[in-house]
């Protein structure tokens, strides 16, 4: 069938293959290097108390079969091992018959993990990955021309990542359609980059070009994908463009990486000037052509829900429609927080509190903390609980089933916790307590740079968790690490955060607006 193969876009599925498995490679690493203290087995969430209530209908997954922290690890150093193959041309150096076998167990491994992750791996990226990831093994290899069908099924899911995140902005806050939100975005999104300072003091009029090319690019380009070459080549090219300049502006793990190599499956190479040399197939075998039209076949029924979401007047967001996170629906953003709230986190080592106690500071990787440290660049690695704790500040409530066993592993100096940190002020022994203020955070001008050095400026203003033993936490109900003593220091008082005082979450309309699933 001379409609099936597209052999023009070999380089376009090269590239294609070879990022998905390079970012599948980085959600690996990250799972294997964060699970512990999130997950495990005596983690904040713990996977076997999850499997307990939740059956494997729900959340299908190897973790339902057996759990262990042993085997978690080797389940991610596994998917970790496949993927750095696959980098490195694993996929081309097997027969076609076997070329999806390794994507098959890269998505089964990840999707073990996403459906057990909970709070933690509840990100739009991550049924992203999966969808990719499932896309990209139909393929098929170096000796096979590239199918069309499934090149046009990535479009089709770049195109619900851009048109979900458009719509879901002129739904949304009034800002984007004001063009004002990129006043304030810069400034309060989950974890700002070394560059989100100057982007957040580019001219007033400059933001409002931002925001209006935005919409351009979300609501208007991605249509021009499905239309004949080289229009869809240039509008992927955009697409890419836009990309690029979230990666310069911010920190979103691999939400704009993996939008860039999905648009590449649009871009005709020729089209760009590239000398890209033909290449010459064999006929494609029948089985291929079947799999990848029953691929298809699939993948239009189960856009039924996301396309109905899409036309939506109640337009969710981050969606999936089945436990397999296939064909889902995304989006970003439809409110913007117009003030930056954040958690700051503290211990003693003095027996007693009192008026006169001095406080040490927890320093996280990427979150705001020290306000003369320039925020880093970490994605596309993600840092699950520094953004969760961008989270806490906009929301107590969301926060409360993690926050206070991330405080008892704190005072219980779990190892596996304190990785997750960048400084821990106690390094010969532990806290005797741990307490939360909350500050708002604001970046400073040009001349409060120059005279202080600092980046961000900070105000208190108000405590958001009372200073705390563990042995208060245990009557609380949160248990720390096994093996870990339980002091019998006395607690002053035991607040949970969203109790007593209210709190301002920044976000249009005074609610949070939930992960970016």
């Amino acid at each position: 069938m001379d409609w099936f193969a597209a052999p023009d876009y070999w380089l376009s599925r090269l590239l294609v293959q070879r990022m998905i498995a390079a970012l599948y490679l980085i959600g690996f690493l990250a799972a294997a290097a964060q699970f512990r203290a999130l997950i495990g087995a005596d983690g904040m969430l713990p996977v076997p108390r999850f499997t307990a209530r939740v059956p494997f209908r729900h959340a299908p997954g190897l973790f339902h079969l057996h759990y262990s922290d042993r085997f978690f690890a080797a389940v991610a150093g596994t998917g970790a091992a496949i993927a750095a193959a696959l980098v490195a041309g694993l996929g081309d150096a097997v027969p076609l018959w076997a070329s999806p076998l390794p994507w098959a167990v890269l998505w089964v491994l990840y999707l073990s993990i996403v459906n057990v992750g909970q709070t933690w791996y509840s990100f739009g990226w991550e049924s992203l990955l999966l969808e990719a990831g499932f896309l990209a093994a139909f393929l098929g290899n170096a000796d096979t021309a590239p199918p069309a069908l499934v090149l046009w099924l990535m479009r089709w899911l770049v195109f619900r990542v851009e048109f979900g995140a458009g719509l879901i902005k002129i739904r949304g806050d009034s800002c984007w359609r004001d063009l004002t939100c990129l006043r304030y975005h810069h400034e309060t999104q989950p974890m700002p980059g070394p560059l989100s300072w100057f982007f957040h003091h580019l001219p007033d009029p400059l933001h409002r070009v931002e925001v209006a090319a935005n919409h351009v690019v979300q609501l208007v380009v991605p249509v021009c994908l499905f239309l004949p070459q080289p229009v869809a080549t240039y509008a992927a090219s955009l697409i890419v463009a836009t990309q690029l300049w979230l990666v310069a502006s911010g920190n979103f793990a691999w939400l704009n990486w993996l939008t860039v190599t999905l648009a590449l499956a649009a871009v005709d190479p020729a089209r760009l000037g590239l000398p890209v040399h033909p290449r010459h197939y064999h006929a494609t075998p029948a089985w291929f052509e079947a799999l990848v039209i029953a691929l298809t076949a699939t993948v239009a029924v189960l856009s039924y829900w996301p396309a109905r979401n899409l036309v939506s007047r109640r337009q969710i967001m981050n969606r999936s429609f089945n436990r397999l996170h296939l064909v889902n629906t995304y989006g970003a953003f439809g409110s913007i927080n117009r003030i930056r709230q954040e958690v700051v986190v503290e211990g003693t080592d003095e027996p007693v509190v009192t008026s006169h106690t001095v406080w040490r500071e927890y320093g996280f990787k990427g979150k705001p903390g020290d306000v003369r440290r320039l925020p880093r660049q970490y994605a596309p690695y993600h840092l699950r609980l520094d953004w969760l704790m961008w989270f806490a500040g906009i929301s107590p409530a969301y926060a409360r089933p993690w926050f206070l066993p991330f405080v008892a592993r704190l005072l219980a100096g779990d190892p596996a916790t304190l990785r997750l940190l960048r400084h821990n002020p106690f390094p010969d022994a532990p806290p005797t307590h741990v307490r939360a203020t909350l500050h708002l955070y604001r970046f400073t001008d040009w001349r409060e740079l120059r005279e202080t050095g600092a980046w961000w400026h900070r105000t208190e203003l108000y405590e958001y968790l009372a200073p705390v033993d563990l042995a208060g936490l245990a009557r609380a109900g949160y248990r720390p690490p096994l093996g870990r003593r339980v002091r019998t220091v006395p607690l002053d008082r035991l607040r949970r955060p969203g109790d007593g005082r209210g709190h301002s979450s920044g976000a249009a309309g005074g609610h949070p607006p939930g992960p970016p699933e």
